[in-house]
């Protein structure tokens, strides 16, 4: 059995965001995250990654290989360090395009991580998913929702400031924004 194969999620969860999110796009929906997910989220992580390994002249085995270890890092960070949490797998009609890790404190909500497949990127997504969790932050009376981005990642830079994130610290290789729910009036 594989490393990848051994990795789990915490019993835990905290279920914060509703039910069902009726102001996403038709067809989109949301999940709770299962042991048996490991292996889109291995997919996905390998996905959002393509980009940035492309121009690595390895041997497919050893990217696989980096990428695995990488994943099997941050997997391994996220439900030992955000505790309990909403781990989701983004679903559009039936199939999985992604997932949305939050964790909620009580005072703001962390999106720990959102990514989707490259298929599913530039059609609204992210921008309807963001939305409903500032929606529901406001409407728990929570300060703000709070994402790192990594400097490189233009794109989502440009997502978020959409959506009213400010960038509030450079970390070097990431970017923390935050999107202040007193100071914002959704539409």
């Amino acid at each position: 059995m594989s490393t990848v194969d051994a990795l789990s999620f915490p019993l835990l969860r905290a279920a914060w965001l509703p039910a069902t999110g009726k102001d996403l796009p038709p067809g989109l929906s949301w999940r709770e995250a299962q042991n048996q997910d490991i292996p889109f989220f291995r997919r996905l992580y390998a996905d959002v990654r393509t980009a940035e390994l492309a121009a690595v002249p390895w041997p497919e085995a050893l990217r696989q290989n980096f990428l695995d270890s990488q994943f099997v890092l941050q997997h391994q960070h996220y439900t030992a360090h955000y505790q309990p949490a909403d781990y989701l797998v983004i679903e559009d009609a039936g199939e999985p395009v992604g997932r949305l890790y939050l964790h909620q404190d009580g005072r703001e909500v962390n999106v720990i991580d959102i990514a989707l497949l490259s298929v599913a990127r530039g059609r609204g997504i992210g921008s309807a998913l963001l939305k409903l969790v500032q929606q529901t932050a406001q409407r728990d009376g929570l300060a703000s929702v709070m994402l790192h981005v990594e400097q490189r990642n233009a794109g989502a830079r440009r997502l978020y400031e959409r959506m009213g994130f400010v960038i509030e610290e450079d970390l070097g290789s990431h970017q923390r924004m935050r999107w202040r729910a007193t100071a914002a009036a959704l539409s």
